[in-house]
């Protein structure tokens, strides 16, 4: 694997801060309209999860600010285990800086460490540069369908 720029750093989130909590504030809606950003409460299950691997960036010319977030999901089925990477996001103003790629190696590492056979991951088409992204770092594109089940409020 390429080595990550040196202006990047990626740390694995092993408690909720201010300046997490702070960061989703600002991240998450870069991400989606559709979900609110979690609350430090939502926070401490996710990173309680053995499941769960938050991961946060951070680049020298921001200081100490959290400016890009990933999850990797790792489950056991009765097949095997399965890895998954979710809401990976970099603040605007910081992306084209190789910080969404820093952050997705990071996940790929863990997760062949937890035995994971392979990676998945799902991109709305819209996000052209994302998708160039997966395609250059050896993600190939499935031709499948994805269901969803939403429950009805109430």
């Amino acid at each position: 694997m390429p080595k990550r720029p040196s202006s990047v750093t990626i740390t694995r989130v092993l408690h909720v801060s201010e300046e997490l909590h702070q960061a989703c504030l600002l991240l998450v809606p870069q991400l989606t309209s559709n979900n609110p950003p979690p609350t430090p409460e939502q926070l401490t299950l996710l990173i309680a999860s053995p499941a769960s691997f938050l991961y946060q960036a951070q680049h020298r010319d921001c200081g100490d600010e959290i400016i890009g977030l990933a999850t990797l999901a790792v489950y056991r089925v009765p097949t095997g285990v399965r890895g998954y990477i979710e809401d990976v996001v970099v603040d605007e103003r910081m992306r084209g800086r190789r910080i969404g790629e820093a952050l997705m190696r990071a996940c790929l590492e863990e997760a062949k460490r937890q035995g994971a056979p392979h990676v998945m991951l799902t991109s709305n088409p819209a996000r052209l540069v994302a998708n160039r992204l997966y395609l250059r770092m050896g993600f190939e594109q499935r031709h499948t369908n994805v269901y969803r089940y939403v429950f009805k409020k109430g």
